[in-house]
């Protein structure tokens, strides 16, 4: 089954090698680091940690993990891959130097050898669900334990993973554990074959994101620079389709509000900066570097990467993207856990039990369309103290729910203090 598979995938991979090739003549970070996506790189001389997160969302949830792992492990190297131009650059602007950070490559069988040749992990980390069978499977020849950490399974994949048999089935051999977010998605991966004594629920690692730092005092200063009275909403992380809802809300509300319009891929910001345009709406883009914005303008389209949570840390009110549109929604606890309302539209399969959570206690709304969207954010401009009561809720949920990183760190503590995977990670091991 899985030579079925690599045959397919080598048939496959000169598509996506030119869609990347085709992607970097709008955004050139797709034009990084090439080689890598075929397992090439700098060769690591140590065995280290290392941790996969796809793409810009799964690695800024990471980001908790990532320091406890360098707080604790600070003699470990740690390698950090991701599938995404967004993705590197996201790491870059948390981690800085202190980490290798890599594209993960293709999953060919020669690619992942050389991969892991060059990296000599003790350990992988793959983030929320990324199943690869060759890589997997190179992992086990090479005794490699993987942890699907903070792993979340969606009902319609598991059918989907059903069609495979065989081929799923093989993925979790005896070096592979699953850490759970909730007891469902446990349930869902040993569906598909993952075993029951090695798969445990540890929560969702997103609640860990530390809400203080800088982004509350950058915050203060942008909101300086948007102007201080004057309203302001974020519409974070949105998709083709959703911008147009957000802008049609945006235009019910009163003239002097402003809007922080963050687009969630760069190759999608010149659109949304013509659709702008189309519409008449005077707008600036985050990326002039303004550092003050002029009472006519009415929309700041945020065509920069990396400042997400201080921007809702700006605002009054977040409307969290992919969730007006069939995505699956992005990350409510971002400005949840800031203390900012936060508003949703009702699709949010990408995290269902922390936006049944939000909504539940009150931190969240969810709307339908642009009408309720517009509604709702001028209800709570128009209401201090509901956004402060808001507020305050989503503090206190993410607070409750903290502990998840620990629980991984518990498990992943044995493997890492067990001689025999240090010795099996060195070169000389031919890992």
């Amino acid at each position: 089954m899985r030579r079925l598979y690599s045959l397919l995938i080598y048939l496959a991979v000169p598509f996506a090698f030119a869609a990347v090739l085709w992607r970097g003549l709008r955004a050139r970070g797709y034009w990084q680091a090439l080689g890598e996506r075929f397992g090439g790189g700098r060769q690591n001389p140590l065995a280290c940690i290392w941790l996969h997160a796809v793409s810009l969302g799964e690695m800024s949830a990471a980001a908790p993990l990532v320091h406890a792992l360098r707080s604790r492990y600070p003699q470990v190297p740690l390698v950090l891959t991701t599938a995404t131009p967004t993705g590197r650059a996201r790491a870059r602007s948390l981690f800085g130097d202190t980490v290798d950070i890599r594209f993960l490559p293709y999953d060919l069988p020669g690619a992942v050898a050389r991969f892991l040749e060059r990296v000599h992990p003790r350990i992988g980390l793959i983030m929320e669900t990324e199943l690869w069978p060759n890589l997997f499977a190179a992992c086990e020849r090479r005794g490699v334990p993987l942890v699907l950490a903070s792993a979340r399974l969606s009902a319609k994949s598991v059918s989907r993973y059903r069609r495979f048999g065989a081929l799923m089935r093989g993925i979790f051999s005896a070096n592979v554990s699953v850490a759970a977010q909730t007891v469902d998605d446990a349930e869902r991966f040993m569906a598909i074959g993952a075993p029951a004594s090695r798969t445990s629920v540890i929560g969702n690692i997103k609640f860990d994101t530390d809400a203080g730092g800088a982004a509350p005092d950058r915050g203060r200063e942008l909101r300086a620079g948007f102007g201080a009275s004057r309203p302001l909403w974020v519409a974070g992380s949105t998709h083709a389709g959703e911008d147009e809802q957000v802008l049609a809300a945006h235009a019910k509300l009163p003239a002097d509000v402003l809007l922080l319009l963050a687009p969630r891929h760069p190759d999608r910001f010149d659109a949304v900066a013509e659709l702008l345009s189309r519409l008449g709406l005077r707008f600036i883009r985050r990326s002039s570097g303004a550092a003050r914005i002029e009472r006519g303008v009415k929309v700041v389209l945020v065509d920069t990467v990396g400042e997400l949570a201080a921007l809702y840390a700006s605002s009054d009110v977040a409307f969290v993207g992919g969730s007006l549109v069939p995505i699956g929604g992005h990350n409510l606890l971002e400005p949840a856990a800031l203390g900012v309302p936060v508003l949703t539209g009702p699709s949010h399969a990408n995290g269902r039990e922390i936006a049944r959570l939000l909504l539940q206690n009150g931190a969240a709304l969810q709307v339908a369309n642009a009408e309720e969207l517009s509604a709702a954010v001028a209800r709570l401009l128009d209401d201090p103290g509901e956004r402060r009561r808001m507020g305050a809720i989503g503090r206190q949920t993410v607070e409750s729910n903290r502990g998840s990183t620990q629980r991984l760190l518990e498990i992943i503590e044995p493997v890492l203090s067990d001689p025999s995977t240090a010795a099996a990670a060195r070169p000389s091991a031919g890992c």
